[in-house]
């Protein structure tokens, strides 16, 4: 079966730098899809970015600039480098994987378990 499991989240002070990171297995990695997504308290789940099996990438507007995604695919790990981290950060971050372009930025078919990201002001 599918698991993604994310590290490295935490507390940061706001213009701060987190690094997190997504371990896959059960899945032909390189094949996929790697993509995170965020919640915000009281808020709906929002996309933040995906990357391609060849490395291509897009970023919602609201990370575009601070944020880097990456991945090894001989690791099976995807990262999300955050810089100049603001209040508004603050959401659990999802790993997600999907076969499909289209799926990754709406509804993507796996998800790990989320890891908590705070930005003190």
């Amino acid at each position: 079966q599918v698991q993604l499991v994310e590290s490295g989240g935490g507390l940061v002070q706001a213009g701060g730098s987190l690094r997190l990171s997504c371990a896959a297995s059960g899945l032909t990695f390189s094949n996929y899809y790697m993509g995170w997504f965020r919640q915000a308290p009281g808020k709906e789940r929002e996309f933040v970015t995906w990357i391609s099996r060849s490395g291509g990438s897009l970023y919602a507007a609201s990370v575009k600039g601070r944020f880097t995604i990456s991945r090894d695919n001989a690791q099976n790990t995807v990262s999300l480098q955050m810089s100049s981290l603001t209040p508004e950060d603050t959401a659990v971050y999802y790993c997600t994987a999907d076969l499909s372009l289209v799926n990754i930025i709406r509804t993507p078919a796996y998800w790990g378990q989320g890891t908590q990201v705070t930005v003190s002001s």
